[in-house]
């Protein structure tokens, strides 16, 4: 007879694993997800996996067991410590191993964590984290062989970020590390880079004293527009938790958000790559795939979500991609994973080369108005019934283009609208976009109508 570990039903989720620790989430679980995920690992022919952490309280106890759990499956276990999930990812690679384990509760409150894992060189997730709770697990089982590591990769990592790239930039930047575990590899990184350099919050604290690690959201980041002010500098960057989420401040103190950035991204790449492919969520303005082809690229709109957005790219070998949220995947001279800390390197590269303040590049995108992400409480399942429900009420509908790859998202001549069910949050997200505030109001008016008839409470906005 077999025994199965009972997860709490909230932690095992479609991009990773994440929970509250020693509440939905405990050292027996973790212990669990090591020897679980290492049984997938040993079924495919693997011998080995990273694992790194990011800078919470509750890291080292949750690395103890879950590398416990991997060892007992007779795997060799790299431990990288303290880094950014992206120098985990780069680690799987770099070391030539068969899977990785980021533990990190990324840009969720201090109580959280949680892991992101690879399996291979691909995103584990979605139906496999699933699985997890109908994989056998036996707490005692032990297999011979297994043994644990110590490997410090971060020189490895820094010379791979800088790789190829002219660093004799004259300019003048504030990072912003909000006290997550970029914050060393920034304050190393800086020496190699020419140019000025002020660090804010590079020390890693898991309680995040200074403002909470989410570079998408405006009050996080005023600190750094602050600065940036301040010194006239050329441009400001802020990081998530983890590491693998990047915000954007240009020369004049304003937010360059995750789609305009993608699209001045996109035409350096495009530059050399004509025609290829680019990648943004379903959350991305309209003028970034816009951009992207008038640039001669092929937008292509995919899914929300990190662990999706690698999988499409590695499916159709698209050379970048992105996401409102601030993740850039580049798969040009780079792995096609999603890392803040390249993503920085290349803009600065980019900024550099064109000899332009950022806020002149950014004034070459289209002008479009937008709201911020309206994020509506809904609870569990009821998320993914309500956007369902959305569906048979736009059958009514005329003059619409819909695309239903992730949520809804409904476009006219006069702009349009998006509303999802969060895979990571108990929220269904909104956003209205239009050319022109008149139109903007309408576009308001009619997802204000569709949340009215499926009877969700729709903020001022």
């Amino acid at each position: 007879m077999h025994s199965f570990h009972k997860f709490d039903p909230s932690v095992l989720r479609e991009y990773d694993i994440r929970g509250v620790i020693n509440d939905t989430l405990t050292a027996k679980d973790a212990h669990a997800i090591g020897a679980i995920f290492g049984s997938v690992v040993t079924k495919n022919n693997g011998q080995s996996v990273v694992v790194g952490r990011d800078g919470r309280h509750s890291s080292l106890e949750i690395e103890k067991n879950l590398v416990e759990g991997l060892i007992s499956q007779g795997l060799k276990v790299f431990k990288i410590g303290l880094c950014p999930t992206p120098e985990l990812y780069f680690g799987v690679h770099h070391l030539r191993a068969d899977g990785g384990i980021m533990i990190t509760g990324s840009h969720n409150p201090p109580d959280y964590n949680g892991f992101k894992m690879m399996l291979g060189h691909g995103p584990f997730f979605g139906q496999d984290i699933k699985d997890m709770a109908t994989i056998p697990y036996n707490p005692t089982q032990f297999i011979n062989g297994g043994q644990e590591v110590q490997f410090d990769i971060q020189d490895a990592y820094l010379k791979r970020v800088v790789e190829g790239l002219k660093l004799d930039n004259k300019l003048s930047i504030v990072w912003d590390c909000g006290n997550g575990v970029a914050g060393p590899v920034i304050d190393k990184l800086i020496e190699f880079l020419s140019g000025e350099h002020e660090v804010l919050f590079s020390d890693v604290d898991g309680n995040f004293p200074n403002h909470h690690p989410d570079p998408t959201i405006e009050k996080n980041l005023e600190e750094l527009i602050t600065r940036v002010r301040e010194k006239n500098a050329d441009l400001g960057i802020a990081f998530d938790g983890d590491g693998d989420r990047i915000g954007i401040i240009d020369d004049l103190g304003n937010i360059l958000w995750g789609d305009q950035l993608l699209a001045i991204l996109a035409e350096d790449v495009l530059s050399e790559q004509p025609g290829a492919t680019i990648i943004g969520d379903v959350k991305a303005s309209q003028g970034l795939f816009d951009r992207i082809a008038a640039l001669g690229g092929k937008p292509l709109m995919w899914k929300t979500g990190h662990s999706l957005i690698k999988n499409k790219m590695k499916e159709i070998n698209a050379p970048l991609a992105g996401e409102m949220s601030g993740h850039i995947f580049f798969n040009d001279r780079y792995y096609g994973f999603d890392d803040a800390i390249y993503a920085a390197i290349r803009l600065i590269d980019v900024v550099n080369r064109q000899g332009r303040k950022l806020s002149s590049i950014r004034s070459a995108l289209p002008s479009v108005i937008n709201t911020p992400e309206l994020r509506l409480p809904c609870e569990g399942k009821n998320k993914f019934s309500m956007i369902e429900h959305v569906k048979e009420i736009l059958r009514e509908y005329k003059d619409v283009e819909i695309c239903d790859i992730d949520g809804v998202r409904v476009s006219s001549k006069q702009g349009w609208w998006l509303i999802r069910a969060s895979n990571t949050q108990e929220i269904i997200v909104a956003r209205c976009e239009a050319t022109s505030t008149e139109y903007l109001e309408n576009v308001k008016a009619q997802l204000k109508e569709v949340l009215q008839k499926i009877q969700l409470p729709y903020p001022q906005f």
